[in-house]
């Protein structure tokens, strides 16, 4: 299976019920994780539309259907996470606690490298722009 070709990546993940089980265990995790401290708290204290945002995100992302885009509209994501205080330390973070809910996953092994080499390109472009526009924002 070529990841990352049409909808391969999506149906490697089990689908939209698939992303949906990642994402929840994501969150618990961040709920439950020290190191997750700082990122868990720049989100809402009910993380309901949180958990929905980042499966329906995902799953036109791993090409399947844009969920997302119909119920929200579009989305940058460097752009949603600009007002965020996301460093390297948080940047980390985040992969860790992702890396953690995906390795739990029943998905085979190629598949759990390659989404965790993908989810990291975002991770650091959202860092990127945060870090630019925290020292922009300085006097």
């Amino acid at each position: 299976m070529t990841y990352g070709v049409g909808d391969a990546s999506f149906q490697a993940a089990g689908g939209e019920a698939g992303l949906r089980k990642l994402v929840d265990l994501f969150y618990d995790l961040m709920d439950s994780r020290e190191v997750a401290r700082v990122i868990r708290a720049m989100h809402p204290a009910d993380l309901s539309t949180s958990r929905d945002k980042l499966a329906t995100f995902l799953c036109g992302w791993l090409g399947g259907p844009r969920l997302y885009q119909a119920k929200y509209g579009g989305i940058s994501i460097p752009g949603v996470h600009a007002h965020l205080a996301v460093d390297a330390a948080a940047r980390d973070a985040w992969l860790a606690i992702m890396a953690e809910a995906v390795a739990a996953q029943d998905w085979d092994e190629a598949f759990k490298i390659y989404l965790m080499r993908q989810l990291a390109v975002p991770a650091e472009r959202v860092r990127v722009v945060c870090e630019q526009l925290q020292t922009e924002s300085k006097p």
